[in-house]
């Protein structure tokens, strides 16, 4: 099973700088799917945020689309000073992610330092899963 590592970092650095260039405040996701393919999304700007994806989204959807399980993923955003900084997934994401099982490995800031990752499975992150009772 593939999880979070640096050639998952390095290729969501890569479609950051690829994308968006140096520009602040831009965000992207990198995820492996359980065959190895990575897949990268970003999410466009929204003037009403109530109806904003969030980066992980795209690949999400792409995964589905191909039929291939998600096996891990990164979100990233670059600040105004150009220091990347890890963005844990949020609950709708972590929700979306579910999906594929607790084992889904994500990326998650080193606590006191969010330019730096750690990898976590989404069993770490959930320990109290809701829907877990239905899935063991």
């Amino acid at each position: 099973m593939y999880k979070v590592d640096e050639k998952l970092y390095r290729a969501a650095c890569d479609f950051l700088d690829a994308r968006f260039g140096k520009q602040p405040w831009q965000g992207v996701a990198a995820m492996y799917t359980e065959s190895g393919k990575i897949l990268l999304s970003t999410a466009p700007e929204v003037v009403n945020d109530s109806v904003s994806l969030c980066h992980e989204t795209g690949a999400i959807c792409e995964a589905y689309k191909i039929n291939e399980a998600i096996a891990a993923s990164i979100c990233i955003s670059r600040d105004d000073k150009g220091d990347v900084h890890i963005l844990s997934p949020c609950g709708v994401c972590q929700e979306r992610l579910y999906l594929y099982g607790g084992g889904v490995s994500v990326a998650v800031p080193i606590d006191g330092d969010s330019t730096k990752w750690q990898a976590k499975t989404l069993g770490e992150m959930q320990p109290f899963y809701w829907r877990k009772p239905f899935i063991e």
